[in-house]
């Protein structure tokens, strides 16, 4: 079940790629280890499903997503959303109905005139939030998407994580065209 985000709740079928071109301290994903499977595999295994959803995620799903694996899942009528960091560019011909950016912004990654990031096209920008003043969220706010989330930072710790999801959404109530995504898998303990 997706549990973040504008598709919160939807059940999806998750493929995980292994990799990632960053080490975001915060991470709670292990995508160092994995099964290989070709791309008919992958396919075969999203079919036993009955959801038409399907969640491209890793890592960084764009070291690996191909077009021929997209075109294959759409054929067997398959809804396709990603989630990337935002640094790489989708690959090319790859057709992805919609995409979540979670970038981990450093000057360096914004493009020269400041409006974007490699990925191109956004549908839904989340950012993960620590604290108003130690990141620059309206840095964020200059990256084009139909729609804009803040999602509290899991730090593992209880009353780190209280006083975040408080920032969180006293940042949200000033700040209004930011909306709350919450890691509902992990508050319903769903994988």
């Amino acid at each position: 079940m997706q549990g973040e985000g504008h598709f919160t709740g939807t059940p999806a079928v998750f493929v995980r790629f292994a990799g990632c071109n960053l080490r975001c301290w915060f991470c709670d994903t292990d995508f160092e280890n994995g099964q290989e499977l070709s791309e008919d595999e992958i396919v075969e295994a999203v079919l036993q499903y009955p959801t038409r959803y399907v969640v491209i995620t890793g890592g960084e799903p764009t070291l690996q997503l191909t077009a021929s694996l997209c075109d294959k899942l759409h054929a067997q009528g398959r809804y396709l959303m990603m989630e990337t960091n935002g640094t790489r560019p989708l690959p090319e011909g790859c057709q992805v109905d919609w995409i979540t950016c979670s970038p981990k912004l450093t000057p360096s990654l914004l493009k020269k005139d400041g409006m974007g990031l490699p990925i191109g096209h956004i549908d839904e920008l989340k950012v993960v939030f620590e604290d108003s003043e130690s990141q620059d969220i309206a840095l964020y706010e200059q990256i084009p998407a139909s729609e804009y989330r803040l999602q509290p930072c899991d730090t593992q710790d209880p009353q780190r994580n209280q006083e975040i999801i408080d920032k969180t959404i006293n940042y949200i109530l000033q700040h209004p065209q930011w909306k709350l995504s919450l890691q509902t898998h992990k508050i319903l303990g769903v994988r």
